[in-house]
C-alpha cells in the first residue's frame, strides 16, 4: 500500500521484513519502497530515495561492509588457491596473475551490494537516525490495523 507524503512523493506504508529490507538494499534499491535507487555513486548512499522520499542519509555503515567482503572473498579465494597449488603447483607468477584480479573484481563486485544490505538492516531495525522512520512505519501499520478491524 502506498500514500503521498508532504513532499508529494509516494511512501510505502506496509510492513517490510528484515530480510526484504536487506535484499532490497543488496539490490541497490530503497529498503522502504524497493523502487528508488539507494546509491548516488558507487558507495555514496543517496540522501533520500528518488521514488518515495525516504531519508537514507542516517546510515552509518562505515567499514563493516568492507570487513564482510574481505571475510567472504577470503573464504572463497584462499581455499581455491590452496587447492590449485596442491593439485597443480603452478608458478607463482601464474598464481598472482590469476588470483589478484579474481580477488580484486570479487571484492569490488560485492562491496556495493553488501553496503546496501547493511543500510537496509540499519533502516529496518531503526539504528542511528532511522528511529523516527521506524516509529512512523509502526504507527502507520497500527493505524492500518485499526482501520481494517473497523471495516471488517
Amino acid at each position: 500500500m502506498h500514500q503521498q507524503n508532504g513532499r508529494g512523493a509516494v511512501m510505502a506504508t506496509g510492513s517490510v521484513s528484515l530480510t526484504k529490507a536487506m535484499w532490497r538494499g543488496f539490490l541497490g534499491k530503497c529498503p522502504n519502497c524497493g523502487e528508488g535507487h539507494m546509491f548516488g555513486r558507487f558507495l555514496k548512499v543517496a540522501d533520500t530515495c528518488d521514488h518515495c522520499g525516504e531519508e537514507l542519509f542516517h546510515q552509518r555503515a562505515d567499514d563493516f561492509p568492507a570487513y564482510l567482503v574481505m571475510v567472504v572473498v577470503g573464504h572463497l579465494v584462499v581455499p581455491a588457491i590452496l587447492a590449485i597449488e596442491t593439485a597443480y603447483a603452478p608458478p607463482i607468477w601464474l598464481q598472482l596473475a590469476v588470483w589478484l584480479p579474481v580477488t580484486l573484481f570479487a571484492s569490488l563486485a560485492l562491496l556495493q551490494p553488501t553496503k546496501g544490505a547493511i543500510v537496509g538492516l540499519q533502516w529496518q531495525i531503526g539504528m542511528h537516525g532511522f528511529e523516527a522512520s521506524k516509529l512512523r512505519r509502526e504507527a502507520g501499520a497500527l493505524v492500518l490495523a485499526k482501520v481494517n478491524t473497523r471495516t471488517a
